[in-house]
C-alpha cells in the first residue's frame, strides 16, 4: 500500500516526532511505501488569500505547494495525520492543510447544482488514520470540550468525504504519564502500524 503521512509539530524532539518514527518503523516493516508530507519543514503557508479562494471557487489551485500535495493524494491508498492538539484543536498547518487541499474538484465534488451533498473523488484512498497528542485527559476533552477532534474531522470532514475507514488514536496527559508509558505506547503503535 501507498501510505501518505501528513506531519504537523514545529519541535524535533517532541512526543509527536517520536511517534511519527514508530509509525514509519510499523509502515516498514510491512513493506508498505511511505510519503511524508512535514509542513513544517516543508514551510507550508496555511493562510486562504483571496487568490486561493479564487481557486478553490474556480477548482484550479494556483499554490506550487498544494498543487504537489493534491498529486501525492491521488497515489496514496491510505491518510496517517499526525498533530498535536493545542488549545482544543488542531495546529494552523494542519488546518490550513485541510482548507488548501482538501479541495472541490479533486477530494470531492457536489452531486448537484441544488444541493451541498459531496460526492467524494479519491476513491484511491480506502482509509484515515489521526493521530494526536494532547495534554488533557481523554474524558475530559470528550465530556468538557465537546471532542472537537471527533467531531470535525472523524466525522466531519472525512466523513463527508465518504471514508467508512476512520480512525483516532489520541494520547492524553502526554507530559504527565512516565517515560516508560510513553515508550509502551510506542511500542504498541509501531505494531499495530506494521498490521496494518
Amino acid at each position: 500500500m501507498n501510505i501518505l503521512i501528513v506531519f504537523n509539530h514545529p519541535y524535533e524532539g517532541s512526543y509527536c516526532n517520536s511517534l511519527l518514527n514508530a509509525v514509519q518503523k510499523g509502515l516498514q516493516l510491512a513493506s508498505h511505501t511511505t510519503d511524508l508530507i512535514h509542513l513544517d519543514r516543508e514551510q507550508f503557508n496555511p493562510v486562504m488569500s483571496a487568490q486561493d479562494l479564487r481557486a478553490f471557487r474556480d477548482r484550479k489551485p494556483v499554490d506550487c505547494q498544494v498543487i504537489n500535495y493534491q498529486e501525492r493524494l491521488q497515489n496514496a491508498d491510505h491518510l496517517i495525520f499526525i498533530f498535536p492538539i493545542w488549545w482544543e484543536l488542531m495546529p494552523a498547518l494542519m488546518k490550513g492543510f485541510i482548507d488548501k487541499v482538501i479541495f472541490p474538484g479533486l477530494a470531492y465534488d457536489y452531486s448537484n447544482a441544488s444541493n451541498t451533498r459531496m460526492k467524494p473523488l479519491l476513491k484511491n484512498i480506502k482509509g484515515v488514520t489521526v493521530i494526536t497528542t494532547m495534554n488533557t485527559p481523554g474524558f475530559i476533552y470528550r465530556w468538557f470540550f465537546g471532542n472537537a477532534i471527533q467531531r470535525a474531522l472523524i466525522r466531519g470532514t472525512f466523513w463527508k468525504l465518504g471514508y467508512k475507514n476512520r480512525k483516532w488514536i489520541s494520547f492524553n496527559r502526554v507530559k504527565m504519564v512516565s517515560q516508560e508509558k510513553r515508550e509502551e505506547w510506542l511500542q504498541k503503535l509501531e505494531k499495530q502500524f506494521s498490521r496494518l
